[in-house]
């Protein structure tokens, strides 16, 4: 696999939701810590390393969702990433922003564009929240070609989802 692919032998904590092992974190900041200007849209925009590891038995793909629950619109989804085998255990930082990495594909996030979107909360609204969720899944696709919506990525998800863990970290604009 190219080097931006981890495998799945790193280390790595997390908030956990059913599969009780299942743990995701970043190298580049911590659980709830301000996220470096690096990874936003002050700085040059691009993913975090992110690890995972205890995968629930069964896990044959996984599912990495960023979204910002205080953004003044509603949820805004700044990253989707699905159809990543089983035996992948991260990305390293600069994920390409292409449709499609050796089978595992991107979606849009709420930008209108194609891979990670940074954190940009408007000006003075304060620290907003950043979640990195990953789901495993039972199934080795959801089914979508690359490029697909967070709705369409979840729609497919369902009943499918053997464990999830997730962390968060924050950022505001002055």
């Amino acid at each position: 696999m190219l080097g931006f692919i981890l495998p799945t032998f790193l280390i790595a904590a997390a908030t956990v939701l059913g599969g009780e092992n299942m743990k995701l974190e970043s190298t580049a900041f911590k659980e709830g810590e301000v996220i470096p200007v690096k990874y936003t849209c002050e700085g040059i925009d691009v993913s975090p390393p992110i690890t995972w590891s205890g995968a629930p038995a069964g896990t044959r793909s996984f599912v990495l969702i960023m979204d910002d629950p205080d953004a003044p619109i509603g949820t805004f989804t700044h990253w989707v990433v699905y159809d990543i085998p089983s035996d992948v255990g991260g990305f390293a930082e600069d994920l390409p922003k292409v449709k499609e990495i050796e089978g595992i594909k991107q979606g849009l996030n709420d930008f209108g564009y194609i891979g990670y979107g940074g954190p940009c909360p408007p000006k003075g609204h304060g620290y907003h929240r950043y979640f990195f969720k990953l789901f495993a899944l039972d199934i080795d696709n959801v089914g979508l070609p690359p490029g697909a919506s967070r709705q369409q990525v979840e729609e497919r998800m369902k009943g499918h989802i053997l464990g999830e863990a997730s962390f968060m970290g924050r950022y505001k604009r002055d």
